[in-house]
């Protein structure tokens, strides 16, 4: 193997380390890392190794895990900086927010999970373990079904395919989810999700366009409640997510919207 193709396979391998890291921001251990890259323990160990010297992750104090470090919150910062979907969806999403007592995320896809780049909480709910950068699972989740609906056939077609090989022998139940919150959002214009990523927190979800260059994204309103009513949370949200839609699409109609 020459050196430029080494070098490559070895960034590919450290970005698939650092996106171990998901939504529930809990610290690793290299067998995890190990389960949930795919890579050879060897391979994780040199990596998190290489991770720590450069800054972009570190031990937790007395134990064999590891965390995120600063590293890639430069990186992110300077994205959420240049971003002018970031800097004009987030006014609005607060009022969203705040009106509706939810937090309110958009996302758009990295590789298969579905990534937040622009989040706002209202103060007076219960706090989702989430924010801009979390990662969220593609096939599981209310935003990431949503955006799987709003692909082109054949594209969606594939997706679900790499999502069900991902879950192995999950594969089915993935699919049923999948399927149910197709027909969700084929009737109703929304899907929705409970529990998939923290206890008793719920998301609903739709497609949603934006930009000069009509961009897929995600749309979601959540929040964590003690045996929500999910019907009940549907006729209360699930109009205003709709409305919300549209009017996001609007504002941001003439920005850069690529990811």
């Amino acid at each position: 193997m020459n050196q430029p193709t080494q070098v490559t396979m070895t960034l590919e391998r450290g970005l698939q380390v650092l996106r171990a890291f998901r939504a529930e921001r809990a610290p690793l251990t290299n067998g995890e890392l190990v389960r949930r890259t795919g890579l050879s323990k060897a391979t994780v160990s040199r990596l998190t190794t290489t991770l720590i010297r450069l800054g972009f992750l570190r031990r937790v104090v007395g134990g064999t895990q590891f965390e995120l470090a600063t590293g890639p919150l430069s990186i992110g910062h300077a994205y959420l900086e240049a971003n002018p979907v970031t800097r004009a969806a987030q006014p609005f999403m607060q009022q969203l927010a705040d009106r509706l007592d939810v937090s309110v995320a958009l996302a758009i896809p990295d590789h298969l999970d579905m990534l937040y780049i622009a989040y706002r909480t209202s103060s007076r709910i219960a706090t989702l373990r989430l924010g801009v950068g979390s990662l969220l699972p593609m096939g599981w989740t209310s935003i990431g079904r949503a955006w799987l609906w709003g692909l082109p056939e054949d594209a969606r077609r594939n997706y679900i395919e790499s999502l069900k090989r991902k879950a192995g022998a999950q594969a089915s139940e993935l699919e049923t989810g999948i399927e149910a919150a197709f027909e969700d959002l084929r009737t109703e214009g929304v899907c929705m999700s409970l529990g998939r990523y923290q206890r008793n927190a719920y998301g609903i979800a739709l497609p949603v366009v934006v930009g000069r260059s009509a961009t897929l994204m995600s749309l979601s309103c959540g929040a964590v409640e003690l045996e929500p009513d999910m019907l009940k949370l549907r006729r209360r949200i699930a109009p205003e997510l709709k409305a919300a839609a549209v009017e996001l699409s609007a504002l941001l109609r003439d920005v850069d919207a690529e990811p």
